[in-house]
């Protein structure tokens, strides 16, 4: 009885899969911030390579091999089958997580982190600026600055810069300077702390800020840990490797369950695979995200174009929005607090090859704790938003008697979040209802594009 499916540094994965070559409809292209017109490329904010593959519609782009000697560090990264899980509840389905824990920073954000330091550092780059939620990102760019030698400025959301102080000192000791956004470094920061002294942030304005820094340094580049095709591009090592190990126990999932913030650690693992729903091959795979029911992206939001951010500097996405103006309630699942969604994302959304379920913050703990007392690892708040559905599916699973093969995104491990932890154990912690006036109030911001 195996419980932990592994591979060989040999078969970590040498390319990236780019889902744009199999999407059925090609997707929406970005507007200029300013013109609002189509436009191809985004401000110059990114390394050229990145642009390149941004829009790229190659199926598969090679690995630098500079890039793939720093994966060996913690890839390929282990897949389980969760027996103890199975046994607690009584369930027919086979439940599997593929575990991005493992790397040095805690998270799958390395994956693109890397790569991304990699390209700056290839064009001259001397310094990247860039945002963090809860931390994730903000720690896997500051490793990967480190490794290729380049200084890193980080924006971390005010809220989880109080919550999360490991988090910062973990940046800082790679390296970076870590301050709260807003914050007073930068003029969409100033303003916005002059109208509102006790803003709890968002990473809307966390990459306000970021873009800023990056367009007033010319030694500077922006660096985006989620949302764009890039970025989920590289994640895909994650389900490539995963797709092995089922293969090496000949299983093929039934339902694939990630938690979105922006949808890089879902997408990773779901892109791989929905290339065979798309094409026919699996027509009944089931592919579910979830997010907070504080800022339920996708399944409350419009499908329009909106800014990535908050002062407008970033290119005019058609996605599901909340607004770009719209703050969360300052829920403890740091990264699952942004007012879009990536695109890939959507676009697979709209399609109906992929659905949607929000949750609240207290059932996300329950479920978190479950999977901690009976397989060991205790998640961050992000993917115990999808534990909690794992849970719900193995569930349902027990009462028709289906045997069907679950694989779960478990994006990281919460040994950061243990304040947020504490607070429920202790009873103190508390759900958010779902904000309609404050969405309403952004929405009604949104950019008027031409049709």
């Amino acid at each position: 009885m195996d419980t932990k499916i592994t591979l060989t540094e040999k078969e970590i994965p040498t390319s990236w899969y780019n889902i744009q070559a199999d999407l059925p409809e090609p997707l929406p292209p970005l507007r200029h911030p300013g013109t609002k017109e189509p436009t191809r490329l985004p401000p110059p904010l990114f390394a050229r390579a990145l642009d390149e593959q941004e829009f790229s519609q190659e199926r598969y782009i090679d690995i630098p091999e500079e890039v793939q000697e720093i994966y060996k560090l913690w890839r390929p990264t282990p897949l389980y089958r969760a027996y103890n899980l199975e046994k607690a509840l009584d369930t027919p389905a086979h439940i599997y997580y593929k575990y991005e824990g493992v790397s040095p920073a805690g998270s799958h954000k390395p994956n693109t982190a890397v790569a991304q330091a990699y390209y700056a550092k290839k064009e001259g780059c001397k310094r990247i600026a860039t945002e963090t939620g809860a931390g994730q990102w903000g720690s896997a760019i500051s490793l990967a600055c480190q490794f290729f030698g380049l200084e890193c400025k980080v924006y971390m959301v005010k809220i989880s810069y109080q919550q999360k102080p490991y988090r910062r000192i973990m940046m800082e000791t790679w390296g970076a300077s870590v301050v709260a956004s807003p914050s007073e470094d930068t003029e969409i920061g100033r303003k916005l702390l002059k109208e509102d002294p006790g803003c709890t942030g968002s990473l809307g304005i966390a990459i306000s800020e970021a873009c800023e820094d990056a367009f007033s340094h010319d030694d500077t580049l922006y660096s985006l840990g989620s949302v764009v095709n890039h970025v989920l591009l590289h994640q895909t090592v994650v389900g490539q490797e995963a797709m092995k190990q089922l293969e090496k126990i000949d299983v093929y999932p039934d339902i694939i369950i990630g938690c979105i913030g922006g949808g890089s650690n879902f997408a990773g693992v779901l892109l791989p695979f929905v290339k065979d729903k798309i094409a026919g091959k699996k027509p009944n795979l089931q592919i579910i995200c979830v997010e907070p029911e504080a800022c339920p992206t996708v399944t409350k939001g419009p499908y329009t174009w909106d800014f990535g951010d908050v002062a407008g500097m970033a290119p005019i996405v058609l996605m599901y929005t909340l607004g770009h103006s719209f703050v969360p309630p300052p829920v403890h699942a740091g990264g699952l607090r942004y007012h879009g969604m990536a695109p890939i994302i959507c676009h697979l959304h709209k399609l109906g090859f992929i659905e949607a379920r929000a949750e609240y913050q207290i059932p996300t703990f329950q479920a978190a704790v479950q999977f901690a007392r009976t397989e060991g690892i205790i998640p961050a708040p992000e993917p115990a938003h999808a534990i909690k559905v794992v849970i719900d599916e193995a569930l349902k699973c027990k009462q028709s008697g289906e045997k069907k093969n679950i694989l779960l995104a478990l994006s990281g491990h919460g040994h950061f979040d243990l304040g947020a932890y504490e607070q429920y154990l202790s009873g103190k912690l508390e759900d958010y209802e779902y904000p309609e006036e404050k969405v309403k109030e952004a929405l009604a911001q949104l950019p008027q594009v031409p049709g």
